[in-house]
């Protein structure tokens, strides 16, 4: 029966793969045998590290190819059909060596082959399988029926049988591939085979037991799950907290390259040459030839890490059971023994169960890893978001443990009964957490939302353009009724949104996204918090759009002062002039349009006269008309110039006035205006 090698050692990790260490004893040059799933051949071939701990070494290590299994068998020299597999058999190796036992005689001879002959038996005759060998110079045909024993002497002949049944029998396991590691050496040594496979994430889960005046009991539980087609029978188990870098890697399927295709080239034949000869040292010495050494290499690591100094934890009963209060947390003390080893390992954390652990195939197991006290109370906090009119009853956890714990869930109970469930993040040794596992509906939260503009803190004039600068105010009150008869802590969280806290009480601390703000609230009695916001806003007045009244409205509230304020009103009066000669312009346009259209009337009247002199005295009346529009248009002409040259001058007085216009006041509060301007003229 060829060797095995159990598994010893199992560390299961939180990203999805499983370490898994063998020992066992071999003899000899003996093979050793493993069955893996096909897809996990890459993890394998990526990951297998195999050593003979005795002195011996690994000669090589083969595995199932990845053809079909039809293809194997046809690349097999044998078939056997499901049916006279023996005669089928021994009807293919005709000419193998083969030792046949009759009853008691042996004998040795090669196959010649098998023919049917009639046998008779009462008054019929049956046809059995007679079996022809070569026995020396003599042909013997024996009843095959009666052949005890039938060996094969013709390795050849052997191992293509191994092989072919081999390869059938992996056929009933379709998704296994077998790999197999051939030793070297000689007696009785230990060969130590380790790997890594794609394994189920280990799981947490936590008890916590709060009792009053004692510290709150914290106990931990990891889940692991057995997904193989192997028990683990008294393995040591490690679980690994941290993420290390895990990838998969196609090392199980052939790969190929494409290679060129040179075309044989025909020369003529080369003439003998005669080297020159050489004068001086040779190149290199023999001893210092740089020579490359082929030679089969194993795959090798050291041996696995000694344990760490064992310590004992003592481990909580699960939940339930009579009792409670001391009687519960003295039940609890007095459960199993939690053995578990904790070290840190690099930026990862490693709890090791320092007990065999026994988990079968396809079976799951909760181990104890935790008991211990922690530093917490029991506190509120209230978020808006999660509910909108009570807090949630949380713990205070901070991790005194001294160990890491993992993220998972966690089941809460207060002297003997269970209060609710929370999810815990992972926590570093001295983290702090709030775990909530309940509303509490004996603490109501109202609120009160207010959004307003504060007073003018600053006024800037520069190029025609009023710019002042306020703040938006929002207030959110919190008013807080405690009903129940004690007093409790309340942590309330606002949104951070950017803005500043304004004439707020310090928070306790803050979050990426929250202030949290602590509230000490006495039994049956009723707290507010008022949480005060502001931002920066701006406002702008364009001076060149501005009236009469937002002139005083501004010199009034001291955004300007007397200067800027009379500088504005030229402003308006020049714009005023400019409303005017626009008026005039539009009017002077309008009305050179209208003689342009009597001018096309007359002209077309013109042309339509006849010759006579009461036709001529018309014609010489339009013409007189004609005269006096041309000089209307050409009055309205020069009036147009003058209005397009007084625009531009206005305009650019209103330019030279805004581009003047320079003022700065620092407004503490809207009466704090005076004397505190600056500008320039």
């Amino acid at each position: 029966m060829p060797p095995s090698l159990s598994i010893r050692r199992v560390v299961l990790y939180k990203h999805g793969v499983g370490y898994f260490e063998r020992r066992g004893k071999v003899s000899g040059s003996e093979t050793l045998h493993f069955d893996f799933k096909a897809r996990d051949m890459n993890d394998v071939l990526k990951s297998m590290t195999v050593l003979d701990l005795s002195g011996g070494s690994v000669s090589a290590v083969s595995y199932d190819s990845t053809k079909p299994l039809e293809q194997l068998l046809q690349e097999a020299t044998i078939r056997i059909p499901d049916s006279g597999s023996l005669t089928a058999l021994l009807g293919q190796v005709k000419g193998a060596r083969v030792r046949v036992r009759v009853g008691k005689e042996q004998v040795e001879g090669v196959i010649v082959g098998l023919e049917s002959l009639p046998v008779a038996q009462g008054e019929t005759a049956v046809h059995r399988p007679f079996l022809t060998l070569l026995v020396g110079a003599s042909l013997r045909s024996f009843d095959l029926l009666e052949v005890a024993e039938l060996t094969f002497l013709d390795d050849t002949v052997r191992k293509d049988l191994e092989f072919y049944l081999a390869t059938v029998l992996s056929s009933y396991k379709k998704d296994t591939k077998r790999l197999s590691v051939l030793t070297a050496g000689e007696g009785e040594r230990e060969l130590f085979v380790s790997y890594v496979l794609e394994a189920p994430v280990w799981k947490t889960s936590y008890r916590i037991l709060l009792e009053e005046e004692q510290k709150p009991l914290l106990q931990g539980w990891a889940v692991v799950d057995n997904t193989g087609d192997e028990d683990w029978v008294d393995v040591d188990l490690a679980l690994i907290a941290g993420l290390p870098v895990s990838f998969v890697h196609d090392l199980y399927n052939p790969r190929y390259m494409q290679r060129p295709i040179v075309e044989v080239r025909t020369e003529a034949a080369a003439a003998p040459v005669i080297p020159e000869e050489g004068f001086g040292e040779a190149a290199a010495d023999d001893e210092d030839f740089d020579g490359t050494i082929l030679e089969d290499v194993a795959i090798a690591a050291g041996p696995a890490a000694s344990a760490a100094p064992m310590k004992s934890m003592r481990a909580m009963a699960p939940m339930g059971g009579p009792g409670g209060g001391p009687q519960r947390r003295e039940a609890m003390e007095r459960s199993a023994a939690v053995k578990t080893l904790t070290k840190e390992v690099g930026d990862l954390f490693e709890y090791r169960v320092d007990h065999p652990v026994t988990v079968h195939r396809n079976q799951s197991a909760l181990v104890p890893i935790l008991h211990r006290p922690f530093e917490g109370r029991r506190v509120l906090l209230y978020n808006r978001t999660t509910r909108e009119k009570n807090p949630m009853a949380c713990i205070e956890l901070k991790n005194t443990t001294g160990l890491t714990l993992e993220g998972g869930p966690v089941t809460v109970t207060e002297g003997d009964t269970y209060v609710g469930e929370a999810m815990l993040d992972t926590m570093k040794p001295d983290d702090k957490r709030f775990v909530p596992y309940a509303v509490e509906l004996g603490c109501v939260v109202s609120l009160e939302d207010r959004t307003e503009e504060g007073p003018v803190f600053r006024a800037v004039v520069n190029r025609g353009v009023l710019m002042v600068e306020f703040y938006h105010l929002r207030r959110m009150v919190y008013t807080v009724r405690n009903k129940a008869k004690r007093a409790q802590t309340l942590y309330l969280e606002h949104p951070r949104t950017g803005w500043e806290l304004k004439d707020t009480p310090e928070p306790a601390e803050t979050t990426d996204n929250f202030y949290r703000f602590k509230l000490e609230l006495a039994a049956a009695a009723e707290q507010e918090l008022t949480v005060t916001e502001r931002t920066a806003g701006q406002r702008s007045w364009n001076f060149s759009l501005t009236g009469p009244d937002e002139v005083s409205f501004f010199l009034r509230s001291g955004y300007i002062d007397e200067r800027v304020a009379q500088g504005v009103r030229e402003i308006i009066s020049i714009r005023d002039k400019v409303a005017r000669l626009q008026q005039e312009e539009r009017r002077l346009n309008e009305e050179r349009a209208q003689l342009f259209k009597d001018q096309e009337r007359i002209r077309a009247n013109i042309e339509s006269l006849k010759s006579g002199a009461s036709q001529r005295e018309l014609a010489e009346r339009f013409v007189t008309k004609l005269n006096e529009q041309e000089d209307r248009l050409e009055a309205i002409a020069r009036e147009l110039e003058r209005v397009t040259r007084e625009k531009r001058e206005a305009q650019e007085a209103v330019d030279h006035q805004m581009q003047a216009l320079a003022f700065t006041a620092d407004l503490g509060t809207p009466s704090a205006v005076k004397g505190r301007g600056k500008g320039k003229g």
